[in-house]
């Protein structure tokens, strides 16, 4: 199998071709291509690959850009941070949309996906209308929390952060009161507007409306403030949190 890997974060890329290596020993990365130009001048002299991975953020555009410059009818697994573009996505011949960072697993569920649909001569249109039909992105407005023996309701817009401690999971209101959820962070990750909620580490999801002071940290890392509280930015989210921040 021949692929393409558009990511214009060399870290980012190079984890990508180890998990490829590991899920598909025989796999063959042609090139690495960092930028919506680089993508355009190759896609546009080269033969298209079985399969390539993009990212969407790229420094000088939104992956999107390079469909609109060159014709690529080959199939796209999308890897990025957001999941508000999974929409847009399908509708450029993407066959599934990772979030970083990126799992072996979920890799390797997509690798399948792509070799499920592709093998065979089936039509290319038909079965990138078949997986478009399947999806359907909607995010929670708000999460019923316990108190005592009563349910009450906090909206969305009102949280300012979900957080694990303790192998529980909570969520903080912009009044500062804390509440439990029966969630874990990942599903909390999958709930929210990815325009509004940013996973900074593995034990934190932070309101873009909450953050009230970005701090440099030590090599490449960052530090926010969020009400009282002060965390750190992990240093493999900090390109994807800027991006995030800077839109």
């Amino acid at each position: 199998m021949k692929v393409i890997i558009v990511e214009d974060e060399r870290l980012a890329s190079k984890r990508l071709e180890q998990l490829l290596k590991k899920v598909e020993p025989n796999i063959e990365v042609l090139q690495i291509l960092e930028s919506v130009d680089d993508a355009v001048n190759w896609f546009s002299q080269n033969t298209k690959p079985d399969l390539i991975f993009m990212d969407i953020q790229l420094d000088d555009g939104i992956s999107f850009e390079i469909f609109d410059a060159v014709k690529i009818d080959c199939p796209v697994i999308f890897t990025t941070a957001y999941n508000e573009y999974a929409i847009r996505a399908f509708k450029v011949n993407s066959v599934d949309y990772l979030l970083k960072p990126i799992e072996q697993e979920a890799l390797a569920l997509a690798i399948q996906k792509f070799k499920n649909l592709f093998t065979g001569n089936h039509d290319f249109e038909e079965k990138i209308a078949k997986v478009f039909g399947q999806i359907s992105v909607k995010y929670k407005s708000r999460f019923f929390v316990k108190i005592g023996v009563r349910f009450i309701s906090i909206q969305v817009e009102n949280i300012c952060s979900f957080f694990v401690e303790e192998r529980s999971t909570f969520l903080k209101t912009n009044q500062d009161k804390t509440y439990d959820l029966d969630y874990s962070l990942d599903q909390l990750q999958n709930m929210v507007n990815p325009s509004q909620f940013f996973r900074i580490n593995r034990n934190y999801l932070v309101n873009i409306n909450c953050i009230e002071e970005i701090i440099s940290y030590s090599t490449n890392r960052l530090k926010i403030k969020v009400g009282k509280t002060e965390q750190i930015v992990s240093r493999e989210k900090v390109a994807d949190f800027k991006k995030w921040m800077d839109r």
